[in-house]
């Protein structure tokens, strides 16, 4: 994969070649195809309603920053930069809640809160490297009612960490 400069607050990525909602929607519909077909195993959760408020956010996002996500990130990876074809073929293979991609520096978890401790610890040794790396959370509403969420928002904050998190709200 291409390295994609991060000038502009990163918009340079959205320029030319990038995933449009439409790309998104179309992974999504191809996804849903496999599973109707009986190819896909394991269990599946899609997104769709918020293709234009995700690229918006990794309008900010770098390539070399490390992203987090929960049961619900396939939007995530592909915005992120794991290649269509891994994040398909992990899918397919039973892998749709639990996506890991160290080339892209994204990692995912189906446990609720699962990845905010990592996460935080990912903070804490880019800060520690003077690394300019930021860590992007994505978690759900019931983490967010959580102690950990708590406790990992309160010490990222104490340590000024680049950490952000993102709330997801199902509706």
């Amino acid at each position: 994969m291409e390295k994609i400069l991060n000038l502009d607050y990163h918009e340079d990525r959205w320029l030319d070649g990038n995933l449009s909602k439409e790309d998104l929607i179309a992974f999504e519909d191809d996804i849903i195809s496999h599973w109707e077909n009986g190819e896909i195993t394991g269990p599946i959760h899609l997104s769709h309603g918020n293709e234009e408020q995700l690229i918006n956010v990794f309008k900010k996002v770098g390539v070399e920053d490390w992203v987090f996500s929960t049961w619900r990130s396939h939007y995530h990876a592909l915005l992120h930069g794991v290649e269509k074809s891994t994040l398909k073929e992990k899918i397919l293979a039973g892998k749709s809640i639990t996506i890991v991609d160290k080339k892209s520096n994204f990692y995912s978890s189906a446990i609720v809160t699962g990845t905010l401790p990592i996460a935080l610890g990912v903070a804490k040794s880019l800060k520690l490297k003077g690394s300019d790396e930021k860590v992007w959370v994505f978690v759900g509403d019931m983490a967010f009612e959580s102690g950990i969420f708590y406790e990992v928002h309160k010490y990222a904050r104490n340590y000024d960490y680049h950490f952000t998190l993102l709330l997801k709200i199902m509706v």
